[in-house]
């Protein structure tokens, strides 16, 4: 556990390397006492918290693990889908609950009275784990078998989606109350399954930052196991080391405002938080602009939109600006300066077909999902704005009128600065090659740089993507150099009849050319002859 620490005394200095994620670096003169004392000082808060991060590693990976075992044997929840549904409305009350104390704590101590959201017989101590003196479940008290569940079916869920049409406010965490909880049902059937689940969600603890952080790393787990989940578990997840590469390609800013019009589980969203987080001042401004003015989000499927508002949460923002809409319905001649945004970061749905009203709010009219989503994107980003989108890799080459059209358009209204041609095997389930488009508004594209990713194994669910695979194509892209898996096009080169972007390396080494049959034939009755010959020795040899 503590082996990423290590320190060195030398004559003049004492070095302690502190190894996690990053390397951090700090040289002390040892001549004097009281650097000493620092240094180990220091270790020993390390220690200490690597210690507190694996017991809540532990802990919340075993909880969550019996959970699922729960679930199993409930008739109503019948795969990793609805197992993360249902924790996460479960998960979410817990939640809430933590942070009504928190809330109340902060108003006490500053001598303000709170005004709690849930009426008392819907708050998580009074229906879901009312406790004695002792801090133990208060058996007389707490519901269960068909109690519990006529309660939450018939009660409890009636109550929470009324918040909807009390709030008209959709940036507050009253009016997302209600919106999961118009979405969702209970699937859980029997009530003495369900108190287990309740008792195990609440050793979970949701208010120090380690605590948050611990959870929201589990919670992506799940998410990521729901990519096996079926044909279309995939929708839920993009893998994250490509999401923060792409990130860091985009390099977003504090007072930016980034968006996903396809945000599924939220992923480049809360990569997103993490790495402005990691990154601005911690002013009670920036924090505040981060929180409620900086990311946005728009999604269509429920239990997608449940899983995304979830994610966001557990990541630290309380209430998400996630809109539950289908984006493809607003016609993009309606979007005006001010629902533009200044980064766009999105994985939207690969093969999907709209119906004919839907492809009526676009210029270039197709049945193709992915391509109305860039249109959309394309219309939504700022003069100067920063996109990258991942999209089939057909998109490149399609001959069809709507795929030359939109090629043409994004490369006259667009600095098509980069295409990132990803290996097969990239979306587990999915079986389609992509690519990663990214692009600047506002001015023509002239030149673009093409890499072609090669991690040197075969993609899949034992071999996953990861961030060392990455690296070379975040370093090389400021530069845009060629080499053997990257180069230039000018646009000035591409035929302007079909737009043509097709990924062909110009500088990939020539294989061997395939040998003609005839070739083959006469090489194998050689070695034919040739093995005669050895059988007649070793006959003479052992005769």
């Amino acid at each position: 556990m503590f082996k990423n620490a290590h320190v060195l005394v030398c004559k003049n200095y004492i070095r302690i390397r502190v190894h996690t994620n990053c390397i951090n670096l700090y040289q002390i003169d040892s001549r004097h006492p009281l650097t000493v004392i620092f240094c180990a000082s220091f270790l020993l808060f390390y220690l200490v918290w690597l210690h507190l991060v694996h017991y809540y590693n532990t802990m919340f990976e075993q909880t969550f693990k019996n959970i699922d075992d729960i679930l199993y044997k409930d008739a109503g929840a019948d795969s990793e889908l609805d197992y993360i549904e249902q924790t996460s409305w479960i998960l979410f009350l817990r939640y809430l609950d933590e942070l009504e104390k928190d809330k109340h704590d902060k108003a006490e101590l500053q001598g303000k009275t709170y005004s709690f959201i849930l009426d008392e017989p819907y708050r998580w101590p009074n229906w879901a784990m009312p406790k004695g003196q002792d801090g133990k479940l208060d058996q007389n008290k707490a519901k269960t078998g068909q109690d519990l569940v006529k309660f939450v079916d018939q009660e409890l869920f009636p109550y929470l989606a009324e918040f909807k049409q009390k709030t008209e406010n959709p940036k507050t965490i009253e009016y997302k109350i209600g919106e999961i909880f118009s979405e969702l049902n209970n699937k859980i059937k029997s009530g003495y399954n369900l108190r287990e689940v309740i008792e195990k969600a609440d050793e979970l603890l949701f208010r120090s930052s380690t605590e948050k952080h611990e959870l929201s790393h589990l919670y992506e787990a799940k998410i990521k196991n729901m990519g096996n989940a079926g044909r279309n578990g995939g929708q839920y997840y993009t893998p994250r080391p490509l999401i923060r590469a792409m990130i860091e390609v985009i390099d977003p800013k504090i007072g930016e405002k980034i968006y996903d019009g396809a945000c599924g589980s939220c992923g480049f969203l809360c990569e997103a938080f993490d790495y402005l987080y990691e990154r601005m001042d911690k002013s009670t401004s920036s924090l505040r602009i981060l929180q409620e003015e900086t990311l946005y989000g728009k999604e269509k499927k429920n239990l997608a939109y449940i899983i995304g508002t979830m994610n966001m949460i557990l990541h630290g923002i309380e209430a998400p600006n996630i809109i539950h809409t289908n984006t493809l319905s607003e016609d993009i001649r309606q979007i005006q300066e001010k629902d533009r945004y200044h980064v766009i970061l999105a994985n939207p749905p690969f093969g999907g077909k709209e119906r004919p009203e839907v492809q009526h709010n676009f210029d270039i009219r197709t049945g193709e999902t992915a391509s109305l989503f860039l249109q959309h994107f394309i219309k939504s980003l700022k003069t100067g704005g920063r996109a990258a989108i991942v999209i089939k890799n057909t998109f490149l080459s399609n001959a069809d009128n709507a795929s030359v059209a939109l090629r043409k358009h994004l490369l006259e209204t667009c600095d098509l600065h980069t295409v990132l041609d990803m290996p097969g095997g990239t979306f587990l389930g999915a079986g389609v090659k992509t690519v990663v488009l990214f692009f600047t508004k506002g001015e023509p594209t002239q030149k673009t740089w093409f890499y072609q990713l090669d991690p040197g194994r075969s993609m899949g669910k034992t071999n996953p993507l990861n961030d060392n695979d990455m690296r070379e194509f975040v370093a090389l892209q400021k530069t845009q150099p060629e080499t053997e898996k990257s180069w230039n096009v000018s646009i000035a080169d591409v035929q302007t009849h079909n737009y043509d972007l097709s990924v062909k390396n110009p500088n990939k080494p020539q294989e061997a050319a395939l040998r003609s049959p005839m070739e083959i034939l006469e090489e194998m009755q050689a070695l034919d002859k040739e093995t005669k010959v050895l059988l007649n020795q070793v006959k003479e040899l052992v005769g």
